[in-house]
């Protein structure tokens, strides 16, 4: 039992001794589950209480407008913007507006829409007490205009179906509304027609008929496109949106074993017979860059090679590249050189295995979810949203999701590019200054 004791003890005060190490391993999980659950319950709001802003063009000015805009504004989870910059919208700029990211939806009430909508109501609510008519198969929406949304091409398919169903759920209640009244009026006329003749026998309008009438004879439709000035790119998926966010953060793991490799080299002494070479540090760490760069392209590929011949294996659509794989791979580069000098920067600094692992993979995670691999930035508090433009990660996925969803190329990506190497170089800077600071002794 002493044993036992005096071991326990022996840990523990070892333990207390890294006071930094310790300061990580409390520290960290606590900013991981802090922002992670604010993320995650920011994006529960957004799809059940919170207000995602969709622009509203009304071109209509009619009954259909007012009503979809009354119980549209009335979902919790959806807030209209009909204005900006004290200007009425117009489709053209709200087009502008969500294909460049400054909101996620816009919805078009298109000229005439309620007119058309009433006088098809109508004939249909006439028609139903037609026998000849009503066993005539109709088409619905024919000169019925359909209500536009259109997206950011970046919004994932679950947002666009939440945004998409309550506007649907939204057009059937007013559908429902109308064609009740229509024929409630057509039927009075019915009544009448066949009191005044004495055929008061017989169903006037059976359960089929009226089925048929208010569900499949749906007058009001959505018509969802991209936002983007080419209509004709086909519609995003998950495959181009998730295979470069993911991409982008097993990459920037590097940290992990470039950091490990640092320590390791210092603990058993190979870099302090490393600096005995006529050799500058300056040297070492740009050959460390270009090997671990290497690695964070070899795994890159890979993963783009998962998205184009694997992934379609199981049903999914095929990676599509647009042709623009010469802008993919310098974006890739620019964000491996990131996590490579991010590696380096954590490797320099931190004094023990224990520090290095811990810090570097919760940090990536954090710059991962503020950066929006996880959970999109347009879904978190305004807080977090202002802070994720500092996340390299947010840089590199913003780039990624130009080329690969809006199918942009290089010049849509240079700033991306810019920021990614600002990071290199500045962390690269970093890690040679603690260098110095430690003296070159290699410890």
């Amino acid at each position: 039992m002493k044993q036992f004791w005096a071991t326990f003890c022996k840990d523990l005060l070892v333990l207390s001794r890294d006071r930094p190490g310790l300061l990580v391993l409390f520290f960290m999980p606590a900013v991981l589950v802090l922002v992670v659950s604010l993320v995650q319950n920011n994006i529960l709001e957004t799809t059940g209480a919170s207000g995602m802003r969709i622009l509203f063009v009304d071109e209509d000015g009619d009954m259909l407008a007012a009503k979809v805009r009354e119980r549209l504004g009335a979902v919790d989870s959806l807030k209209l913007v009909e204005r900006v910059d004290d200007e009425p919208l117009t489709e053209a700029a709200a087009r502008r507006l969500v294909a460049e990211g400054d909101y996620q939806f816009g919805i078009v009430i298109p000229a005439g829409a309620s007119r058309v909508f009433r006088v098809r109501s109508r004939e249909q609510a006439r028609d139903a007490f037609s026998k000849k008519r009503r066993d005539e198969p109709q088409v619905a929406t024919e000169g019925m205009p359909q209500l536009l949304v259109f997206f950011d091409p970046t919004v994932q398919g679950i947002f666009r179906t939440a945004v998409t169903g309550s506007l649907n759920q939204v057009l059937m209640g007013i559908e429902t509304e109308e064609k009740g009244q229509e024929l409630s009026r057509a039927l009075n006329t019915a009544l009448a027609v066949r009191s005044r003749g004495f055929l008061m026998g017989g169903s006037i309008l059976g359960e089929k008929e009226l089925h048929r009438l208010l569900v499949v004879d749906s007058l009001l439709s959505v018509q969802e496109q991209p936002a983007s000035a080419r209509p004709d790119r086909p519609m995003p998926n998950a495959v181009q949106q998730n295979v470069p966010a993911w991409a982008l953060f097993g990459m920037f793991f590097i940290v992990v074993p470039l950091s490990g490799a640092l320590l390791r080299e210092r603990q058993e002494g190979t870099l302090l017979r490393l600096r005995t070479l006529p050799v500058s540090y300056g040297v070492i760490l740009l050959g460390k860059i270009a090997a671990f760069a290497l690695v964070c392209m070899v795994q890159f590929s890979l993963m783009l090679a998962v998205g184009r011949f694997l992934l379609p294996l199981f049903g999914t659509p095929v990676l599509e590249l647009h042709g623009r794989l010469p802008s993919v791979y310098l974006l890739a580069l620019c964000a491996a050189l990131a996590a490579t000098g991010f590696g380096l920067l954590v490797g320099t600094a931190a004094r023990s295995f224990e520090q290095a692992s811990m810090f570097g993979a919760v940090s990536v995670v954090v710059a991962a979810a503020l950066g929006g691999v996880m959970v999109p930035v347009y879904v978190m508090p305004r807080g977090m949203q202002a802070i994720s433009v500092f996340s390299p990660l947010s840089w590199g996925l913003d780039g990624f999701l130009e080329i690969f969803v809006r199918g942009e190329g290089l010049p849509a990506v240079a700033d991306n590019i810019f920021f990614l190497l600002a990071f290199f170089v500045v962390t690269l800077g970093m890690s040679w200054w603690v260098f110095h600071r430690q003296g070159r002794t290699g410890c």
